[in-house]
């Protein structure tokens, strides 16, 4: 029984330090996004639904 008290308590231990580098990481820049941005305008995006509509009205 004693084991497991042990065990459970080292569980807690590394779970406790993994949720302590998980908020270091975001509180340090770690999953701020600066690349994405700066290539978006390179990717052609589908019209909505409405844009398709006035194309189609456009056309005829």
């Amino acid at each position: 029984m004693s084991v497991i008290l042990i065990l459970i308590g080292f569980s807690l231990i590394i779970a406790i330090g993994f949720l302590m580098a998980y908020i270091w990481a975001v509180k340090s820049g770690q999953y701020d996004d600066n690349y994405t941005p700066s290539v978006r305008i390179l990717f052609d995006n589908d019209k909505t639904g409405q844009e398709k509509d006035d194309d189609n009205k456009n056309h005829k």
